[in-house]
């Protein structure tokens, strides 16, 4: 295939990666407790148990792309279609047994499914930025992660609009036959290491190593706040019904906010304004944790900033990452299953600490709480991502990029 890559395309790809990516912990966490009766701490425990097969499946994910390099299209396009099967039976399918074990068994699936994706799409994104004018990780991250913020703002609030969340499945399920379309001449047939030293290509390298404890820590707050965002707003801000326009407020604030994130780094450097952007984090997380019942507008300006600051992070450090394999080894696709892993694990690491933590505190979901139970929420949803904010700020501060990497 030869020709400049269609940017729009990689937009729409995205975007469908997105919506079964970080909604779930959103959405599947609540769903099946209020509909199954499944206890917060047994729902935490699977979500990491998940997230620990990636350790062992992302590498041998990353072999089974090389292999399948020539098919390239037609694996990527049995993936998502398996995802989007999952999907459905997540939603829109009574359990046909233990409803923790199908969430288990459906979320394997989509997990599985999303993480050979990520690989293949983001090695083919190193090499296809190679193919344009001008500063090309930039220019493709901004579509990339642009796309992905838009999908995760059309999940987020699909279950509202689209009656509830089978209709969100089966919405999702249309978004993955398009993107398959969109897509498929976009396989250019980027290399896939096939000798497995993607890992240690990366691991050996310092800059690269400390970008990936960047990610780590930077997304950690982006995981607590979702998993504990229904909850927040439902109990300690006494708002249910706001869920919706405040996860549409906040994601559609981050994907208007990112091409301007990604112009300005154009000028100024990546990691300069990268660091705006995690400052801004902090000022709007950390406001947070004074809110009560009834502060709806006040949470709706602080949902506007702290998204504004997600533009930020998913246009800026994904690039920087991309850039760097650039550098150093552009056919280590493993590299990027690593760099998904990262995101992944955060979230499963906030999910089976935080909430068990809440019911030991003595918070009930959905039930009347104490004022020392809505106290630990607070702390937990507004000053915990404000600590893991800031040791991600100093890790990123103490890079040495060197001379060709990057500016700022």
């Amino acid at each position: 295939m030869t020709g400049a890559p269609r940017l729009p395309a990689f937009g729409l790809f995205a975007a469908m990666l997105a919506a079964a990516g970080l909604p779930l912990y959103i959405h599947a966490p609540k769903f099946y407790v209020d509909e199954y009766g499944v206890s917060l701490a047994a729902l935490g425990t699977v979500l990491f148990a998940l997230r620990l097969l990636d350790v062992v499946q992302d590498p041998l994910l990353g072999r089974l792309a090389a292999r399948l390099q020539e098919t390239r299209a037609v694996s990527v396009a049995v993936a998502v279609l398996t995802m989007a099967a999952a999907m459905v039976g997540l939603f829109a399918v009574e359990p046909l047994f233990a409803p923790l074990i199908w969430f288990a068994l459906m979320l394997t699936l989509v997990f599985s499914s999303f993480s050979y994706l990520t690989i293949c799409f983001y090695a083919e994104g190193v090499s296809s930025a190679g193919q344009l004018t001008g500063q090309g990780h930039l220019q493709l991250a901004r579509w990339r992660e642009t796309g992905a913020l838009l999908g995760i703002c059309a999940a987020s609030v699909a279950p509202v609009l689209i009656g509830g969340y089978g209709g969100f499945a089966l919405a999702f399920a249309v978004l993955a036959g398009v993107a398959i379309w969109a897509m498929h001449r976009e396989w250019r047939g980027a290399r896939v290491d096939s000798g497995g030293t993607g890992f240690l290509t990366v691991l050996r390298d310092p800059v690269a190593r400390k970008l990936l404890l960047v990610a780590l820590f930077n997304a950690a707050p982006v995981a607590v706040s979702s998993t504990l965002f229904l909850f927040f707003v439902e109990s300690r801000l006494q708002a249910p019904g706001w869920e919706g326009p405040f996860l549409l407020l906040f994601f559609l604030s981050a994907a208007l906010a990112a091409p301007f994130w990604g112009k300005f780094a154009e000028k100024a450097g990546e990691r300069r304004v990268l660091l705006i952007g995690m400052v801004l984090s902090i000022l709007s997380f950390g406001s947070a944790v004074w809110l009560g019942a009834g502060d709806t507008w006040a949470f709706g300006l602080i949902c506007l900033a702290s998204g504004a600051a997600l533009g930020a992070d998913m246009t800026l450090l994904p690039a920087l990452f991309a850039r760097r394999m650039a550098d150093i080894s552009p056919g280590a696709s493993e590299a990027f299953g690593l760099w998904s892993f990262v995101s992944k694990f955060t979230l499963a690491f906030a999910a089976v600490t935080l909430l068990p933590l809440l019911e030991a505190g003595g918070f009930e979901a959905g039930g009347t709480n104490g004022a020392e139970a809505l106290w630990l929420l607070s702390l937990l949803y507004g000053a915990l991502p404000c600590v893991l904010k800031l040791l991600a700020i100093g890790l990123l501060a103490s890079i040495d990029f060197g001379e060709r990497s990057v500016r700022g």
